[in-house]
């Protein structure tokens, strides 16, 4: 053991999309998602964005650019979910995600949350998670 952790945060989780503008339309117009940064640098556009109130983590949009970088596009995670994100209300997210066209499926119930699956534009699976105990 360490005995002191190694890292001080997470900073971001990169999802590799085909087009910038409209994943950045789903997670920013859609999901409420801030942008923290958006530059155009040597041919690229760097693009990260996260919840409103936890700017010290987020993601970063990256474009596929090989062959086998489009291919995982959507399927970066093998069909498992690639974010898990909180609410303190699920039921007007459930709502919202409907009202937006968005892929809604696996809704349920436990003893210590509530949760359902939703997809991206992309087909990543991403978990909407209501706690009833602290984290």
């Amino acid at each position: 053991s360490l005995g002191t952790s190694l890292f001080s945060a997470l900073g971001r989780v990169v999802v590799i999309v085909d087009d910038l503008d409209p994943a950045l339309a789903f997670y920013r117009d859609v999901l409420g998602f801030s942008v923290l940064y958006d530059q155009a640098g040597e041919g690229y556009r760097y693009l990260h964005l996260a919840v409103p109130g936890q700017e010290g983590v987020g993601l970063w949009l990256m474009t596929a650019t090989t062959d086998r970088e489009r291919a995982l596009v959507g399927q970066q995670c093998g069909g498992q979910p690639l974010l898990v994100l909180y609410t303190t209300d699920l039921d007007p997210v459930s709502k919202h995600l409907r009202e937006h066209g968005v892929r809604v499926w696996n809704e349920r119930e436990d003893a210590d949350s509530r949760s359902l699956h939703f997809a991206d534009l992309y087909g990543n699976v991403i978990v909407a998670a209501q706690l009833y105990t602290a984290t």
